[in-house]
């Protein structure tokens, strides 16, 4: 169930639809809402009711239409209960101050989601405040499971099983790193950055801690101030700045001091941007043993993203390529990336599957001269981010590769099926059942409401069924409204989940005009004579109706129309 059908759900208990509650469509004309007001008073007024008590359901219901006929007709209440709802026409009409709010909502449910906004405010004002990153990056050494030698004396003589589980015994912890940063305003232009970094590669260790200061300078500069411990001090400036309508420039310089002196790092980058996707950059970096000019590229659009560049330098000069495409509703990120030069050549492609709205995973799959074959597997949560390089084969085999590339995708449908499904199915439970508990006096309060206008319906339904029945016309044998379940390729009684199911045959059968039925696309719930049963779930009406004798079935889901008769609908009765 999405937000937005969870959202019409609610919507749908809390309001009544007007048109739903006539059977009108949302463009019924003038005329139109007259013969529908006519039918329905027919039914519902009260003179035609001689028992007190269905005299009573009677008036409330020929209120109610009378009350819809009232809105729909004239045109300036349509104009506003069309765009804002009945509750904004009911406070313009009494004087009162227009709110424009989705739904009316229960005490209890003021108070929830006023709860609700106030830790979410909360943990926005600290996230603001702090803004925390965090990235934990593990390296694994799995070298030995692919990697071949012509001789190995220490396993010679070994049985296959043994040397297939000495192999899994190589593979190790490489490295890992952890990293942290925070940042704390001083004022509304200087901004205060934390940083951390630990890592351990072979049994080495080292780690940097970084303490930086940003001013804005205005809407369009900045410049920063930062200083490294750790590894020997350093200390850098950096600045950026956009100037003229299009162009920008990033720029910085650095002090390393360390056992060898005193090293220099500078860079530079000049940027234009072409069009709203296009941007093109000239990036110059310069340290100590190394140095580059880069000319870069890049699209960047809604669902695809390009970029290709050419980078001079001692001693790396190489070309490279990326490219990234979103698929399957943005859910899905494609990415294939190539890189060829005096240092060697790679390809890498791989994809990134977003999960909940904070979390995604991925896997990257690189193939290089003189790198080999290796796997990166990603987690993001928020701006928690978890790493796990595995470094397959030093050599270029199919098995690494293959295993890389299809290793990932089992992986995730195996999570997908046993871990995330089963969370998703358990937290959309939990969701129905708070709804439903929530929604319990109104939806008693409706039911009651679509029991009275069916006990109201009888004699209409009586004379209809009549006539119809005398002309061989549309006759409705039977009528099921809510969670609908098939067996096989026929739809039976039998085969309904009577626990979120009820019957509409009667409220159906009084619809019927002239041997025709049409039921719009809104929500059949606001029917006279529905309710809905399973609020929260996907609902369908299923129909069997004779026509000129012969049966016919159909079944539609709650948004959709239904006009029949139709031959399609027709049941083929012949063994």
């Amino acid at each position: 169930m999405t937000e937005e059908n969870s959202v019409g759900a609610d919507r749908n208990i809390d309001e009544d639809d007007l048109y739903t509650f006539l059977n009108l469509p949302r463009d019924a004309t003038r005329e139109q809402i007259q013969q529908a007001y006519r039918q329905f008073s027919r039914i519902y007024h009260p003179d035609k009711h001689t028992d007190p008590a269905r005299k009573k359901e009677a008036e409330t219901l020929f209120q109610k239409t009378k009350y819809a006929y009232e809105v729909l007709y004239d045109e300036v209440q349509r104009a506003i209960y069309d765009n804002y709802g009945l509750k904004n026409l009911e406070e313009m009409k009494h004087g009162e101050q227009w709110a424009v709010v989705q739904r009316t909502m229960t005490p209890q449910e003021i108070r929830e989601e006023y709860e609700r906004l106030a830790r979410e405010q909360e943990q926005r004002q600290l996230y603001l405040q702090t803004r925390p990153k965090g990235l934990v990056k593990v390296r694994v050494n799995a070298t030995d499971l692919f990697d071949s030698y012509p001789y190995d004396m220490e396993n010679e003589g070994k049985m296959f099983g043994d040397k297939a589980i000495d192999k899994w015994r190589s593979v190790e912890v490489s490295g890992m790193s952890f990293y942290q940063y925070i940042e704390a305003p001083l004022t509304t232009r200087n901004i205060l950055s934390l940083s951390g970094e630990l890592s351990t590669q072979n049994g080495t260790g080292s780690g940097v801690l970084s303490l930086s200061i940003r001013r804005l300078l205005s809407n369009r500069g900045r410049i920063a101030f930062t200083v490294d411990v750790g590894n020997g001090p350093s200390y850098s400036f950096s600045g950026y700045s956009t100037f003229a309508k299009h162009y920008f420039c990033d720029y910085g310089v650095g002090f390393h001091f360390d056992p060898e002196g005193i090293g220099l790092n500078l860079h530079s980058a000049v940027g234009v941007k072409l069009d709203d996707h296009l941007t093109g950059m000239l990036v110059f970096k310069g340290e100590r043993g190394f140095s580059s000019l880069s000319t870069i590229l890049q699209y960047q659009a809604e669902k695809l993203s390009l970029s290709f560049g050419i980078q001079l330098g001692i001693p790396d000069t190489n070309l490279n390529f990326s490219y990234s495409r979103s698929v399957i509703d943005d859910s899905l990120r494609l990415k294939f990336g190539a890189r060829f030069g005096t240092l060697g050549a790679r390809i890498s492609y791989g994809a990134q599957k977003q999960v909940t709205d904070h979390s995604s995973v991925g896997a990257t799959v690189t193939v290089g001269v003189p790198h080999g074959v290796s796997l990166t597997l990603k987690l993001t949560r928020a701006d928690q981010t978890y790493l796990l390089p595995v470094e397959m084969c030093e050599d270029i085999l199919p098995a690494p590769v293959f295993y890389s590339s299809i290793l990932p995708l089992v992986g995730w449908i195996v999570v997908k099926k046993f871990i995330v499904d089963p969370m998703v199915r358990s937290q959309a439970e939990k969701d129905k059942e708070k709804q439903c508990k929530m929604r319990k006096k109104q939806m008693e309060q409706k039911q009651k409401e679509a029991e009275a206008a069916v006990n109201l319906m009888r004699a209409q339904f009586e004379r209809v069924r009549t006539e119809e029945e005398s002309r061989g016309g549309l006759v409705i044998v039977e009528a099921k409204y809510g969670r609908i379940i098939s067996s096989g390729d026929v739809r039976t009684a039998d085969s309904l989940d009577q626990s979120e199911v009820i019957d509409v045959t009667l409220p159906v059968q009084c619809l019927v005009k002239d041997s025709k039925l049409i039921l719009y696309e809104p929500s059949k719930c606001h029917l006279p004579g529905f309710y809905d049963p399973c609020v929260g779930e996907d609902k369908q009406l299923w129909v069997q109706y004779l026509f000129h004798n012969n049966v016919h079935e159909v079944t539609v889901k709650d948004s959709e129309n239904l006009r029949i008769p139709k031959t399609s609908h027709r049941v083929n009765t012949s063994s």
